[in-house]
């Protein structure tokens, strides 16, 4: 008999905050009590304790504007049940929580408890359920995102209301599959569709079904998708937290060597974005000696977005900005040539890079070839952090403005299609 997972909900926000242990979140409420003109209170980690049980208690006042504070969910959303309603704790309602700005649309806030008044699906449920996830992974490399982010998003809606008609590890399976499937919905949100907020709140759901299925490598992976939110904008402490997290569920479940390698490349990333390029290369680096050392581990099939190929990519963007733009030329472009066709999207952020290089190298006609080159790609298969590429390169080709080679880029970045395109999107 499984123990009961306690107020998950609460549990999940927390993680997802970057608060790795219970003593962090009472910290952090510690030190935000003067600046809510709350004066001092002494929060504890056993207090947090107590939140996280299987019974929370309602939390007194300044304790819940502690919360919704630091943790930026309303408390509602975070498993309690106030005293005069009769349901039982929030964290085991079947019903969704009332809808905020950040949520997904139309996505309840809740996981539900199997609901023993309703017939139970067939022990198999989870396993279908998952086989749609793998087919939606592999359309997303090739079908629009807006065409395909309102489909996996129905689906997550589906999967969140089966778990009400399941128990046991047919439960578990579906939870995994749900995780991964919401995993999905907050990748297209953040990098195709340029939603952070709504990305942001769906992770924490996916983390909430990492947890309600007890598995440790998805909740990494859905932690280090989280801080990539708080590290391209710039908050790398945030980031940073976020990361600790993710380092530490993955050491609690058997990660392959590829797995720790792009735990490197997301941190080099959120350290590039936030001004600091020779942390980043350091970190690279690691993961290049993660994989050249690493003994061969399968992978978990939603695992599908890393390579070797791909830590090469983010070496030469970080090259780059590290100043290093003849070594970041060669790696790009031994990563262009390696590169297999089905990634559509990277390619156009590869191509965007070289362009950044060519820049660099003082070469506008070069950019603007390969811009163009993106611009190519991107007709083919949206990607909005591919057009981000070409955007940046063409604010940089400023200077050269009056050549041939940027007017005639200017024609294809301002021609009816891709100027409608970036408007609706």
């Amino acid at each position: 008999m499984t123990r009961p997972a306690g107020n998950t909900r609460l549990k999940a926000a927390r993680q997802h905050a970057g608060y790795a242990s219970q003593q962090a979140l009472a910290d952090a409420m510690t030190r935000a009590a003067p600046l809510l003109d709350l004066g001092h209170i002494q929060v504890s980690a056993r207090q947090i304790r107590r939140w996280e049980s299987v019974n929370p208690p309602w939390p007194r006042a300044d304790h819940q504007r502690l919360l919704t504070h630091v943790l930026q969910l309303p408390i509602e959303q975070l498993g309690f049940t106030p005293p005069w309603e009769t349901s039982g704790p929030a964290t085991n309602s079947a019903g969704p929580a009332p809808h905020t700005g950040t949520a997904p649309q139309a996505l309840g806030t809740t996981l539900p408890l199997p609901n023993t008044s309703a017939a139970l699906q067939p022990p198999t449920v989870g396993a279908d359920f998952a086989a749609i996830n793998a087919a939606l992974r592999r359309l997303y490399f090739s079908v629009q995102p807006a065409q395909l982010h309102p489909a996996v998003l129905e689906h997550t809606k589906l999967g969140t209301q089966l778990l009400a008609e399941t128990t046991g590890v047919p439960r578990r399976i579906l939870a995994t599959a749900l995780a991964e499937a919401l995993l999905l919905v907050g990748r297209i949100e953040f990098f195709d569709l340029r939603q952070p907020d709504e990305a942001d709140a769906t992770y924490v759901r996916a983390l909430q079904a990492a947890g309600e299925a007890n598995d440790s490598l998805l909740g990494a992976a859905i932690l280090a998708h989280a801080a990539f939110i708080p590290g391209w904008d710039g908050r790398r402490e945030e980031s940073a937290e976020r990361m600790r997290a993710a380092r530490t569920y993955a050491r609690r479940s058997p990660a392959p060597p590829e797995f720790w390698a792009w735990l490197d490349a997301v941190e080099a990333e959120c350290e590039t974005r936030c001004g600091h390029p020779r942390e980043a290369l350091r970190l690279i680096n690691h993961g290049e000696l993660v994989l050249a050392e690493g003994v061969e581990a399968p992978a978990p099939e939603w695992f599908n977005w890393f390579s070797p190929v791909s830590l090469q990519s983010f070496k030469g963007d970080t090259q780059l900005k590290a100043g290093q733009p003849a070594q970041a030329k060669a790696t790009l472009e031994a990563v262009l040539e390696t590169m297999a066709d089905t990634n559509a999207k990277q390619r156009s952020v590869i191509l965007g890079d070289l362009a950044a290089v060519e820049i660099a190298l003082k070469n506008p006609e070069g950019a603007a070839a390969y811009a163009e080159q993106a611009l190519d790609q991107l007709s083919a298969t949206w990607y909005a952090t591919g057009m981000d590429r070409v955007n940046q390169v063409r604010r940089a080709l400023q200077p050269w403005s009056d050549s041939d080679a940027v007017r005639h880029l200017d024609d294809r970045l301002y021609d009816w299609q891709t100027t409608v395109s970036s408007l609706q999107r």
